[in-house]
């Protein structure tokens, strides 16, 4: 059962201001002694950063392509478990979802799967009493969807709030908060949109506490807390990684894998190391940027995501780790930021050079959900598995003759994608393992034999 008071922050269109909403509340409820379970809608692994500098917690993230609708609920309750308060950030505007899917993966459709009542965030400052019918647009465009309030964003002066509220009052919708224009609190953003927290931390720490100060002095705290108490309590049981993994007890002892991490491999879902735990792994973490060794012992890697074409002169620089990982006989699983750097080379820097293959920064931005079959067996999948993934890159990669690929993209078109040779599976897809709760488990049972068949030698 799901009890859990609970707040989805949402907004017309992106840019209108949820991450700073979303991330203040999570913090000024969280300076209040509450505990904060903090989620985002959509696969972004940056704004979770942010949450969890905010709450204390794990961010987690709720998406309805990657994982199924059926398994928000539970997802949620796993994250959510003993927390006094859940805020949810939206994705893009309240009504965009995965394209040409309707409300699929979109927050409005997480919304009705947590029935929870939504805030609205709008960008008030370009206009005045014409917010009243954008607001009513909004509220009345799906009666499943709960539109319980409003925070107004940049806000010009008194004059303009006081135009602003008067005609709120026709809409039923009430004003939950108004936040005035200002430049004191910014977030660095590149290429692929905010610097993650891991590449400055005492700046972000500095920029949460004053989204919290801003909010608090801006927002009705305690008619949001009440809103969020109003959620009904829903049926569903909490995702459980132990039950999901099907893993059988290993007789050996558990099969090390480490997991890149450091500024330059930021992008993970707390779900992944759940799940291998759960299937028998022990994990630990180490940093490329400054480990010159993998850890003692280890039996299987796991590169994901990140952002290795900033960090690439770094990368290239550690070659004992460079130079071990090539040499690593053991299950890899890369991503995106992993893929890059077991390349030979990224932007003329020397990387890993296990795959052959080299990248390079790209005009253009590449970003959307795939669907795609496994081309052939690895460590991660059997041939014929299907997924649903995400991309989310601005660089290319020119592979060498002839490699069997990870994938075969079926949506949106028809392609092939990634590397799997021998023991390694590489790819720009993002795939979040708790739709297939099966691949922690093979992965971690292949790293098992690994280890297995190293003692014995």
């Amino acid at each position: 059962m799901i009890r859990t008071p609970r707040l989805v922050i949402a907004a017309p269109s992106s840019g209108s201001g949820k991450t700073t909403v979303a991330t203040g509340l999570m913090a000024a409820f969280a300076a209040r002694g509450l505990a904060v379970s903090p989620h985002k809608v959509g696969p972004d692994y940056i704004d979770p950063g942010y949450h969890a500098l905010a709450t204390g917690r794990a961010g987690r993230n709720l998406d309805a392509y990657l994982c199924g609708p059926e398994r928000i609920a539970p997802l949620f309750a796993h994250g959510a478990a003993g927390a006094d308060l859940a805020v949810v950030e939206g994705v893009m505007g309240l009504y965009d979802g995965a394209a040409g899917a309707g409300e699929l993966a979109s927050t409005a459709h997480v919304a009705k799967l947590l029935r929870a009542p939504v805030v609205l965030v709008v960008d008030a400052s370009s206009q005045s009493r014409s917010v009243a019918a954008l607001v009513h647009g909004f509220a009345s465009w799906d009666p499943q969807v709960r539109v319980a309030g409003v925070v107004l964003n940049k806000v010009g002066s008194d004059r303009h709030e006081e135009l602003l509220k008067e005609a709120m009052e026709g809409t039923g919708v009430p004003v939950l908060g108004v936040l005035r224009r200002t430049k004191v609190v910014r977030a660095p953003s590149r290429h692929l949109g905010l610097v993650p927290v891991a590449e400055r931390r005492a700046e972000a720490v500095e920029a949460v506490a004053a989204l919290a100060r801003r909010v608090r002095e801006g927002c009705d705290l305690d008619a949001l807390l009440a809103l969020a108490r109003q959620a009904p309590t829903l049926p569903e049981a909490a995702w459980d990684p132990a039950h999901e993994a099907g893993a059988e007890p290993a007789c050996g002892p558990p099969p090390r894998i480490a997991v890149a991490s450091g500024e330059a491999f930021t992008f993970s879902y707390a779900e992944h190391a759940e799940l291998l735990r759960a299937a028998g792994a022990e994990v630990v973490g180490f940093d490329p940027l400054r480990d010159e060794a993998l850890p003692r012992g280890t039996a299987g890697l796991v590169i994901g995501g990140g952002f290795p074409e900033v960090y690439a002169p770094e990368l290239s620089e550690n070659r004992p780790l460079r130079e071990q990982i090539a040499a690593f006989e053991g299950p890899v699983a890369a991503e995106c930021a992993g893929l890059l750097y077991l390349a030979r080379e990224l932007d003329g820097k020397p990387m890993c050079g296990v795959l052959d293959a080299r990248g390079r920064m790209a005009e253009r931005l590449t970003l959307g959900y795939r669907e795609a079959v496994a081309v052939a067996d690895s460590a991660l999948a059997r041939a014929g598995t299907r997924v649903r993934g995400h991309e989310f890159h601005r660089t290319e990669l020119t592979p060498g003759a002839g490699p069997v690929p990870a994938w075969g993209q079926v949506r949106p078109q028809r392609r092939t994608e990634g590397f799997v040779q021998g023991h390694v599976h590489a790819s720009y897809l993002h795939v979040h393992w708790a739709s297939s709760p099966g691949t922690a488990a093979r992965f971690t049972a292949a790293c098992a034999r690994h280890g297995e068949a190293r003692s014995a030698a």
